[in-house]
């Protein structure tokens, strides 16, 4: 069999590697056409309404707030080119748009160096191809580099300042933009309305290089490339060539401990159940998903001996000033004992009044007020196993 060489190597590449070997071989080698998912297209409609978006600000030389009503337009236009449906996720990529206008502000399109810029870096025997979603002009000194993601959940801190995607971006805008002397780095978190941003030593970008030679060295010299089972497997585009996922899905494990005293074999055992059980439950969820498009047409559906139905469920609110009013004379407290008594706030849309607080006022206050409230805050505490794979 002939050796495997890469054309060219990306992050993206390199990730799916370290990920899962076995979809690496599938896409990159075999070149296997992968099914593609909801959470792709929409990530991908995303990120094309925002390139659009600020192209035609640049194009029409706009300084100010983007046009929201423009922007809903290209989203409708993306939505329908990529195939997208349901109306949760037509309405959370709304808001979703509505949101970066709101945390963007006034653009200057003189600020913007480039949009979804290309770059290619040489590593070693290889060539790293990428493109930028963003450059902006910060000062004489800095650039700033954005990526935007729309994912569901927020990255940690050690995993933003170890990213190695925000390492080669680092290393590719040094080389565009030689004059600056500082490139800061952000994924903007489209979702959140939040930027996760950090920035780089040379002694990091230095370690990234030898790490990105490494991993493609691997890529070409490896003599088998292993299914990996981790929490992306429901969505990966492979699913229907890996007899691994599909295994799992039938809760078949490759090791079961056989002494419950062994807790390096319990610890083994616990996180193949844990990973199967993720991937039966998102499998749950799409099965869930297919079941529910039906029985909006057809009211109920019998399969398999099964009767499946969907039915409401209620949740009761009570508006809170008409309904202390009521119970102040009937139990002759007074407001400020009932409101001690029943009133509760609401984490998440605290969490949301703040971060739109954090967009129009000053940012020292929003600090202040967010420490004051902590304080008065009361937390409870649980006990919960926490699990990490870590590299011996």
């Amino acid at each position: 069999m002939t050796q495997f060489r890469n054309d060219h190597l990306s992050f993206s590449r390199l990730a799916l590697f370290e990920q899962c070997p076995l979809s690496y071989r599938f896409k990159y080698i075999e070149k296997l056409a992968g099914e593609s998912n909801n959470a792709m297209r929409f990530g991908k409609a995303i990120h094309s309404v925002l390139e659009q978006l600020v192209l035609e600000a640049i194009s029409e030389e706009h300084s100010g707030v983007l046009p929201e009503a423009r922007a809903l337009v290209l989203f409708k236009e993306a939505w329908v080119a990529e195939g997208l449906s349901g109306i949760e996720l037509f309405q959370e990529g709304r808001e979703t748009i509505q949101r970066f206008i709101h945390e963007q502000g006034v653009l200057d399109e003189r600020n913007v160096l480039a949009v979804e810029k290309e770059f290619r870096l040489s590593v070693g025997p290889f060539t790293v191809l990428g493109f930028i979603d963003r450059v902006d002009y910060v000062d004489d000194e800095t650039v700033q580099v954005i990526d935007y993601k729309s994912n569901h959940q927020l990255f940690t801190r050690d995993e933003v300042d170890n990213s190695l995607q925000l390492s080669l971006y680092a290393l590719a805008a040094r080389k565009l933009w030689p004059w600056a002397k500082k490139v800061k780095l952000c994924f903007w978190m489209l979702r959140h309305g939040l930027r996760q941003e950090t920035e780089r030593t040379q002694e990091q970008l230095d370690a990234a290089l030898a790490y990105v030679e490494m991993l493609g060295q691997q890529t070409e010299t490896a003599t088998s490339f292993p299914a990996r089972l981790n929490t992306n497997c429901p969505y990966c585009s492979f699913r229907p060539f890996c007899d691994a996922y599909d295994r799992a899905l039938k809760g078949t494990l490759d090791y079961v401990c056989s002494d419950l005293a062994d807790l390096d074999a319990v610890a083994k055992e616990r996180e193949q159940v844990a990973k199967v059980a993720k991937i039966a439950y998102a499998r749950k969820e799409e099965l869930d998903r297919v079941l529910k498009a039906h029985l909006k047409e057809q009211g109920e559906l019998v399969l398999s001996g099964v009767k499946y139905r969907m039915f409401n469920t209620t949740k009761v609110e009570y508006p809170l000033a008409a309904t202390l009013e009521a119970l102040g004379p009937v139990t002759g407290k007074s407001w400020n004992e009932l409101v001690a008594e029943l009133a509760v706030i609401d984490p998440k849309a605290l969490d949301s009044l703040m971060k739109k607080l954090g967009g129009e006022t000053d940012r020292s206050r929003v600090l202040l007020l967010k420490a004051e409230l902590d304080a008065n805050a009361t937390k409870t505490h649980s006990p919960r196993l926490w699990a990490k794979e870590v590299t011996l």
